[in-house]
């Protein structure tokens, strides 16, 4: 009698242990495909994306619009202001599909934005927030972006400093922004997407690394592109 129950108890014992290893198995599966399966995906999506967002960009064309300075504004202007500027506005977007490319040289981005933020949307890239202006326009647009799967975008985003340059090419053409603060938040801190005067690009995350419990936030100013006359005209305009 000793001698059975003590093998009941063996193969119990076996068998906790066997569902512990296929268990770890398991787990140690999903985290490997979280990590490394849903980069392989996304690699393929977006080499597809930023070749159809390409013949889209040669296919398309930007909504000019022509302004004289001094009706703009009024009063003396300074020296380095031209007489006209252009806004070159875009299309509006269609949801879930490219709408600009980020290229960020300091930490290695290079990647298509797709409009809106939704986790299928997120999942093929960086999203362009709906209802911000789209990146290169006037106003506070905002991306954002993961950081751990999916190609993991904005890994290394608390590693921007302030002057470091992120360049954003759409139909308008391309706009630089340089890095001007970066916060981190908690996820209710909407306000990150308020407006603001002049052309900002904010870019949103996860913080801290595989956690969903705050937000990492770089605000980017644009000192560069086709649309820069304008933003400063109209922040002359506005400071009036």
């Amino acid at each position: 009698m000793a001698e059975t129950s003590r093998g009941r108890l063996l193969r119990r014992i076996q068998i906790v242990a066997w569902a512990l290893i296929w268990a770890g198995v398991l787990i140690g599966g999903y985290v490997g495909w979280q990590l490394v399966g849903t980069d392989f995906l996304n690699r393929r999506l977006q080499v597809q994306a930023a070749d159809e967002f390409e013949d889209s960009l040669g296919e398309a064309e930007a909504e000019e619009e022509e302004f004289e300075t001094g009706e703009l504004v009024g009063g003396v202007l300074p020296p380095d202001i031209p007489d006209t500027v252009t806004l070159y506005g875009e299309p509006e977007p269609v949801h879930g599909e490219p709408v600009a490319f980020i290229r960020i040289p300091s930490i290695d981005v290079e990647a298509v934005v797709f409009s809106g933020t939704e986790r299928p949307i997120l999942n093929k890239g960086p999203g362009h927030m709906p209802r911000t202006p789209l990146p290169g326009q006037p106003g506070n647009s905002v991306i954002a972006g993961h950081r751990t799967t999916y190609g993991r975008p904005f890994h290394n985003l608390d590693l921007l400093e302030p002057g470091d340059r992120i360049e954003i090419e759409s139909v308008a053409g391309t706009h630089v922004y340089e890095v001007r603060e970066t916060l981190i938040v908690k996820p209710t801190d909407v306000w990150v997407t308020d407006p603001r005067p002049g052309a900002w690009v904010t870019l949103i995350t996860c913080n801290p690394k595989f956690s969903a419990r705050e937000r990492l936030v770089v605000f980017a100013e644009m000192v560069e592109g086709p649309n820069y006359d304008y933003v400063r005209v109209s922040q002359i305009r506005g400071a009036s």
